[in-house]
């Protein structure tokens, strides 16, 4: 076994293929020196006697297998192959001859190669279905689903089960599944879709890469002059990272639009969308109140990993996300749905209804904490009605009620100072701000709460962070507890500060 290294740390193997076993148990190739290899099934079909293979000694687990091979058939239409897990694909750039193309980042390489370059066509080609040699075909994917190309989001689905019926009934082979599937997946998000019509306007039109890579990616094209970057000519298979997940997520967190709804969460960075179709109405009115809803629904789907790059502080940065890819979506809405909404929309109009005078306890809470026993006598002698929910003055819609209730229940009294609650505990006392993001702040146990209520409507949260005019030290500042993505973990430490 012949062997060369790509770095001081790495070994690769270098051989010749003299058989290939395609009939008993996993498919392997035998080398020159008569060592077995296993086949990963994306590279099988293209391998045969006399070719070049080349992968490293001890591959790295993560992200699949790295694998060059070299054809030695005269005959052969493509000459190097290569097998690589890949991470984030870049937007479409031009090149010096004003061609698209994307790069996409080599994933735990041990050949040499740190990226791979895609021109357009071939990503027309691969996962679009547009055909440069012979023609484009203007209605591909939306044939392959039996739509027009005007379909909204919701028809794009109820196309895709009823096509999935059809199938059925036809005992349809799985490549002619897995063809809608791709069809559906495609045009369910918007920016695919938008690149899609692109293509059928301009078959030379740059195109997109899926949910922006990491996956293995198999292709066929020749390494450029440094070794450095492999430029692909076609693309032969394509296997995303996928991730089954089962959670629970607040309909007051998505954002209602005419046509969908999108759920985004920047905490566990994880993203789906979600369509009428699928049981729940898509209306921005909702909007309004979303947030007076307790609700959750229950998600349960496949992830594929994306990603974009930010700038933070001077330095870009890939951040990492997860997106719901829409055939493996499944919804399941709570039994009293519908009486919550009612519920939330009346309430909402209850909001409007005395706005004015809300307008004026805000005003108030603006300069003075009030406990809520004087804020609900405030809002009686206004004429509010004294089952009117007055913590939902200051509540964010991306606000989990979990951090109220729990410090709630366990309160003496409770103060509303701005948009903040005031808690005063048996040992302590802990501040919230009802919104995504904020922290809560907990303080010792004051003598007098009408001393430290005035100090602190006197100071920021910035004031208290860096102790200035000594303001950490007379409110007894014992520190902050981010709400973080366990609840239970900040319920844990709050019991860990308090007692």
């Amino acid at each position: 076994m012949g062997l060369a290294s790509s770095s001081p740390s790495i070994s690769v193997c270098r051989e010749r293929v003299v058989r290939v076993e395609r009939q008993q148990g996993p498919a392997a190739c035998v080398l020159a020196r008569q060592t077995k290899v296993l086949l990963p099934r994306l590279l099988l079909p293209y391998v045969a006697v006399g070719d070049e293979i080349v992968f490293p000694i001890s591959p790295t687990k993560i992200g699949g297998p790295e694998i060059y091979l070299t054809k030695k058939s005269s005959s052969a239409p493509i000459h190097c192959l290569y097998l690589v897990p890949i991470g984030h694909v870049s937007q479409p750039k031009h090149d010096k001859r004003d061609q698209p193309f994307v790069s996409a980042q080599v994933q735990h390489g041990a050949l040499g190669f740190n990226t791979v370059i895609l021109p357009s066509n071939a990503l027309g080609e691969y996962f679009y279905r547009i055909n440069h040699e012979n023609g484009t075909d203007r209605r591909g994917l939306y044939d392959t689903l039996g739509i027009p190309a005007n379909a909204s989001l919701s028809g794009l689905r109820v196309a895709f089960k009823l096509r999935n019926l059809e199938l059925d009934c036809e005992c349809a082979p799985s490549a002619k599944r897995n063809s809608v599937e791709r069809a559906f997946n495609l045009l369910a998000q918007p920016e695919l879709r938008a690149c899609y019509d692109a293509l059928l306007a301009d078959p030379e039109a740059a195109a997109v890469f899926p949910y922006g890579g990491f996956g293995l990616l198999l292709v066929a094209g020749e390494p450029s002059r440094d070794s450095k970057s492999f430029f692909a000519r076609h693309i032969l298979a394509f296997s995303p990272e996928l991730q089954h997940r089962r959670f629970h997520v607040a309909l007051r967190s998505i954002d209602f639009y005419s046509d969908s709804a999108l759920f985004r969460d920047a905490r566990r960075k994880i993203e789906f969308r979600i369509d009428s179709a699928m049981g729940i109405v898509c209306d921005p009115t909702w909007n309004q109140w979303k947030h007076l809803l307790r609700t959750k629904l229950e998600v349960e789907g496949t992830f594929v990993q994306t990603g974009k790059y930010r700038k933070r502080e001077g330095d870009w940065g890939l951040v990492i996300w997860e997106t719901a890819l829409p055939s493996r979506l499944q919804i399941k809405l709570p039994d009293n749905l519908q009486q919550q909404v009612e519920a939330a929309r009346a309430s909402h109009h209850r909001f409007g209804r005395h706005s004015r005078a809300l307008e004026q306890i805000r005003l108030r809470l603006e300069h003075h904490a009030l406990d809520k026993a004087e804020l609900q006598r405030m809002c009686s002698e206004l004429r509010i009605p004294g089952d009117f929910d007055i913590t939902q003055i200051s509540w964010r819609a991306d606000y989990d009620p979990f951090f109220y209730e729990q410090l709630a229940r366990r309160a003496r009294r409770i103060y509303f100072f701005r948009d903040e609650y005031i808690f005063e505990l048996e040992r302590a006392v802990v501040t919230e701000t009802p919104q995504l993001g904020h922290a809560t702040y907990v303080f010792s146990r004051p003598r007098s709460t009408g001393t430290f209520l005035a100090i602190y409507t006197k100071v920021t949260k910035e004031d208290i962070r860096h102790n200035r005019d000594n303001a950490s030290e007379r409110l007894g500042f014992l520190g902050r507890i981010i709400h973080g993505k366990n609840p239970n973990a900040w319920l844990e430490e709050i019991r860990q500060r308090v007692g």
